[in-house]
């Protein structure tokens, strides 16, 4: 027995789950014979009864993820699919149902699960082609977005504004076009232009996912931030959710304010006059002007930097007043409540929009955040990509 055990180690050390599918297929081979060694204490069959029960959920785990034909979990199958999910583009959240959104969260679940595997590859769009086409430049999207691809089986395709037709005066159709005529089957699409998505998803057969609209939607980035925050807290209903920074020009702020508010939050934005109009307030959600008097209410605090790239010199305070109303400095973060979570879609500015040791700090999700988007990519790419297909 202590050579068993002793092989059983080293396999388990090796191969992760493996070994755990090892010792409990020889408690189950011994216990059904009766050769259980008599020495063999309770604590140790309930251990081994834990890990066979493991092993059996891994097995049928990775038996509903084999293909895309079955059930990638309960809520992902394909009837189930084609009866909740009927878009081929994922352009924003202000046209999705609450219904919608949450199955999406819902699918998102059975990915994350395949992130946990040895093998964290499932052939759900094998033989299926997409293109990320990125006309602003970007780090943590396109990657996702190339990995989550890979995770699904399918060929990737990376394209930049400085590397294609664009700078020979091709229009974006006319790239678009191309690249569908060479049977690319998802696009997804980040540009400086507002509405550029949705002009190729009404002329293309592909599925169009949006990266990211000039300052319209970001509705992946929306989506991994309901995710984060439903997993954390175990709900979005009822929460109390603060936005803080550069609203008026931030596309991750209008797809935040969709999707939290139809899910049942409540929103308040927080940030300069210039920067957070009352405007906003015909949307649902609530605005403030001073950050103190948000903070010891919060349940989520999202901090959002200041966009530069999109606006003009006298929409911005200065940097230091800036920091001086509205940054999350370590004396502000003691306002918050124990388990308020803090997030972040970066790039961070450290000691801009929010300090270091905050950032870093217990109450940060900031990596949860990019951790969970390559999973909500993956479901947004397998039921869009399905779809069209």
């Amino acid at each position: 027995m202590n050579r068993m055990a002793s092989t059983w180690k080293s396999n388990e050390h090796a191969k992760g789950i493996s070994g755990e599918r090892t010792l409990a297929a020889w408690w189950f081979q011994r216990s059904a014979r009766n050769e259980l060694p008599p020495d063999f204490r309770s604590a140790e069959i309930a251990n081994l009864r834990g890990k066979f029960a493991k092993a059996k959920r891994l097995r049928q785990h990775a038996a509903s993820v084999r293909s895309p034909d079955s059930a990638i979990a309960a809520a992902v199958d394909v009837r189930i699919m084609t009866s909740r999910w009927t878009h081929k583009d994922l352009l924003g959240l202000r046209e999705l149902t609450a219904d919608e959104i949450n199955f999406v969260l819902d699918t998102t679940d059975a990915f994350k699960q395949v992130g946990t595997r040895e093998i964290k590859k499932v052939p759900a769009l094998r033989g299926k082609t997409l293109v990320n086409f990125f006309v602003e430049p970007s780090t943590r999207t396109r990657t996702s977005f190339e990995l989550a691809a890979f995770r699904l089986s399918a060929d990737v395709i990376n394209i930049s504004a400085t590397t294609s037709s664009l700078t020979k005066g091709e229009t974006l159709k006319d790239t678009a076009r191309n690249l569908e005529a060479l049977q690319a089957d998802i696009i997804v699409l980040r540009h400086s232009s507002a509405g550029a998505p949705q002009f190729l998803a009404s002329r293309l057969k592909a599925s169009v996912i949006n990266a990211g609209d000039g300052a319209h939607e970001h509705p992946t980035q929306a989506l991994l931030d309901l995710y984060t925050i439903r997993e954390r807290r175990g709900k979005i209903a009822g929460l109390h959710v603060a936005i803080i920074g550069d609203i008026l020009f931030s596309r991750v702020a209008r797809s935040d304010i969709f999707g939290l508010l139809k899910l049942g939050a409540r929103v308040t934005l927080v940030g300069p006059s210039t920067l957070v109009p009352r405007e906003f307030e015909k949307l649902g959600a609530e605005v403030s002007h001073k950050i103190e008097d948000v903070l010891s209410t919060a349940d989520v605090v999202n901090l959002l930097r200041i966009q530069h790239e999109r606006q003009r010199r006298e929409y911005f305070p200065g940097l230091g007043e800036y920091i001086r109303l509205f940054g999350l400095t370590k004396e502000r973060a003691k306002l918050l409540k124990p388990d308020c979570l803090i997030m972040h879609p970066g790039p961070i500015n450290r000691g801009v929009e929010i300090d270091s040791e905050v950032a870093d700090g217990l109450q940060s999700v900031i990596l949860d955040q990019v951790t969970n988007g390559l999973a909500v990519r993956m479901a947004v790419l397998y039921l869009c990509g399905g779809i069209a297909t």
